[in-house]
């Protein structure tokens, strides 16, 4: 299902088009995927309401100053397919090409659906008290939705004349949730336009996003919700899960001066790992699966994971012809999509860096730990198996990046991921982060650039975990082992820091000091991390 979009001849006569005068499309055709389900079949049936995401869009009007880059943004009117009814208008900023969607529906239930009673005129571009540029003139207009009913989004117009009643549909109050504004579009003159999603989001969350715009805090406008979540009907079975990594696969790039790179974890227990028992002088070897590791239970500290002293070294070191990617494909998004979870295992977590002005200071062992765990998550649409959004982790946080700014790899549609130099924080772009303050200048120094040795994660890759397609996934042993993958260190960080601080200048040295304080003890290294099962994205959402 692609999209096109109509914009006016005035826009067209511009002698610099902007970015969302062009369509965004992946660099390569969505793939055929295989057969089976309900898996991009188009449609999607809430339990008696069925949506579908509009194709076309038209140009409505346009700012043509403020939001990202002071570009303005466009408002558009979605399409609407015979039989069904449009819900809301879509905004976007003009900072890049036009990606948007936004979904329809179609009463399978009689009564799901009603016209507004009125509509309210939120905010108009006509007389504001600050003059803007602007294509046209633009009024927003908020439905008031019948008693028992909610809407889901606005109406935009060119004109002060109220909207049709027949221009959208408000949503029988059971088929919907709450909503939060999750990011600015643009604002202006104290008028501001938000992107929208449920409050409550998971893999057992019902709360199905729209694609349309808020443009008041909190949202009056809601959500949807998909009553029919548990029956599965749209994702995909394990030759679509296949065919996405196919399509999809991270590519992961190696900073050029990398010295500790990833494994399988079954490589990882051949060459060293032992488990540990409190109070016990024993290190027990691994079985390659796991399977003689605790399970279940929490991460109460009676276990952890480490190297034995004779294959450390060459252990921490990785091995990158044995690594593997691991996958937790999961419902998200009351199952409107599909989140894969594409999990990579290093042995070894390497020394961290700071930055201090134009300075750089090696930290000793502070950021060394044992085991370390990261992740890419791919966001796809289980209308139509389009990649929408990626997820990079980057140590205990992360970021989401819409499909349309993300960097591919070559002429295909595999995203790529860049590994951060011996952090391995994962970064849409190749470049410099710092972690810590902002402003840039004093940090935690996170180097991601392409060296000669990258991973396909689509090459080997296993799923260990797809909860809805219950007993067809067979979970290792090691994937329910909750405690730590790594010991746990004891050191000092005062005398560490002051190992490395002492020759640098006063000033220079109490930044430092200020900043390896401030660090989590993931960060610092005190502590091996827990796996994926133990991460808080595993039941919920990324973010």
């Amino acid at each position: 299902m692609g999209s096109s979009l109509s914009l006016s001849k005035r826009s067209r006569r511009r002698m610099e088009p902007l970015p969302i005068e062009t369509l965004f499309k992946l660099p390569s055709p969505i793939p055929s995927w295989p057969p089976g389900g309900g898996f991009a079949k188009g449609t999607m049936d809430l339990g008696g309401l069925e949506v579908t995401q509009a194709t076309t869009f038209t140009k409505v009007w346009s700012a043509l100053e403020g939001g990202p880059d002071n570009l303005g943004a466009t408002f558009f009117r979605p399409s609407t397919p015979d039989g069904f009814s449009l819900l809301g208008y879509y905004c976007q900023p003009n900072n890049k090409s036009f990606s948007g969607w936004a979904l329809v529906a179609r009463a399978i239930e009689n009564g799901a659906l009603a016209p507004p009673t009125d509509y309210t005129l939120v905010w108009s571009s006509q007389n504001p008290s600050k003059t803007i540029k602007q294509d046209g003139t633009g009024y927003v207009w908020l439905p008031l939705p019948p008693e028992g009913y909610n809407s889901v989004g606005y109406v935009v117009t060119g004109s002060p004349d109220k909207p049709s009643f027949d221009e959208v549909r408000c949503v029988r109050s059971d088929f919907t949730e709450q909503s939060e504004n999750e990011s600015s579009v643009w604002a202006t003159d104290g008028f501001n336009v938000y992107n929208t999603r449920p409050v409550t989001r998971g893999t057992q969350a019902t709360g199905v996003p729209v694609g349309t715009f808020s443009a008041i805090t909190p949202p009056t406008v809601v959500s949807l919700k998909n009553k029919a979540f548990n029956s599965y009907s749209c994702m995909p079975n394990m030759p679509q899960i296949q065919a996405l990594m196919k399509a999809y696969a991270p590519w992961i790039y190696f900073h050029p001066d990398e010295r500790y790179f990833p494994s399988s974890v079954n490589w990882y227990f051949k060459n060293g790992a032992r488990l540990h028992q409190k109070d016990s002088g024993n290190a027990v070897p691994i079985d390659p699966d796991g399977s003689n590791l605790p399970q279940g239970g929490s991460n109460d500290g009676l276990y952890w994971l480490d190297l034995d002293g004779k294959a450390r070294e060459a252990a921490i070191k990785g091995d990158l012809g044995s690594a593997e990617s691991y996958l937790h494909v999961k419902p998200m998004l009351g199952g409107a999509f599909t989140d894969v979870a594409v999990w990579v295992f290093y042995p070894f977590n390497g020394p961290a860096r700071a930055k201090v002005g134009p300075i750089n200071v090696g930290l000793g062992r502070i950021g060394e730990h044992v085991g370390d765990w990261e992740h890419v998550t791919l966001r796809v649409s289980n209308l139509n198996g389009e990649l929408r959004r990626v997820y990079y982790s980057e140590h205990s946080a992360g970021s989401w990046v819409e499909a349309s700014d993300a960097e591919f790899k070559g002429e295909g549609n595999n995203v790529a991921a860049y590994a951060s130099q011996n952090g391995h924080a994962f970064y849409p772009k190749a470049g410099l982060v710092l972690q810590g303050p902002s402003g840039g200048v004093v940090g935690i120094r996170n180097d991601a650039a392409r060296g000669k040795y990258g991973m396909d994660t689509g090459e080997r890759f296993s799923v260990v975990a797809a909860e809805h397609l219950g007993e067809v996934v067979v979970a290792p042993g090691w994937l329910d082992y909750r405690r730590e993958w790594g010991p746990k260190i004891d050191y000092d960080v005062d005398k560490e820091v002051g190992k490395v601080v002492r020759f640098l200048p006063g000033k220079v040295r109490e930044k430092v000091e200020k900043l390896v304080k401030g660090l989590p003890s993931e960060v610092l290294g005190e502590e091996g991390p827990t796996g994926p099962k133990m991460k808080r994205n595993w039941d919920g959402d990324e973010i």
